[in-house]
């Protein structure tokens, strides 16, 4: 379990390197405004827009549920602590005016990358690019 990388793991790097070939870009294991040492994988700040890819074993996906064989209340414990905590980090996130995306590692990443994009894009064209434009959209 050691070994197993924490960030930029294989599954991180294959959403973000074709998010990055499409032009868009983001900040990587960006801190979550009032949780402390709490993260997101990446977000897009100025759309207020978080993105976690979660593990099926440390996140405990319900369709791959954790085989554990060896310190089976430890694991269990940990893991349903890290539910918890996704769940507290969503709804602060939420609670904050964030739009939070959750993908699973065994969802196909060009799936992830299609909506990640789309979600980009549809906040884009809501949010005004400039000061002066949000005046003149304000006073309008």
């Amino acid at each position: 379990m050691q070994r197993t990388a924490r960030r930029d793991n294989t599954f991180e790097l294959m959403v973000r390197s074709q998010l990055h070939a499409q032009g868009l870009r983001y900040r990587i294991h960006h801190l979550i405004p009032g949780m402390k040492r709490t993260t997101c994988d990446f977000a897009f700040p100025r759309l207020k827009i978080a993105v976690f890819l979660d593990g099926c074993f440390w996140h405990g996906c319900e369709i791959h549920p954790p085989s554990v064989k060896k310190n089976t209340d430890f694991w269990l414990e940990k893991i349903a602590g890290n539910r918890a905590r996704d769940a507290r980090a969503t709804a602060h996130l939420t609670d904050l005016g964030w739009m939070v995306l959750r993908f699973w590692e065994h969802e196909e990443v060009g799936t992830i990358v299609e909506k990640i994009a789309a979600t980009v894009d549809a906040k884009r064209a809501s949010f005004p690019t400039s000061p002066s434009l949000a005046r003149t959209l304000k006073d309008k």
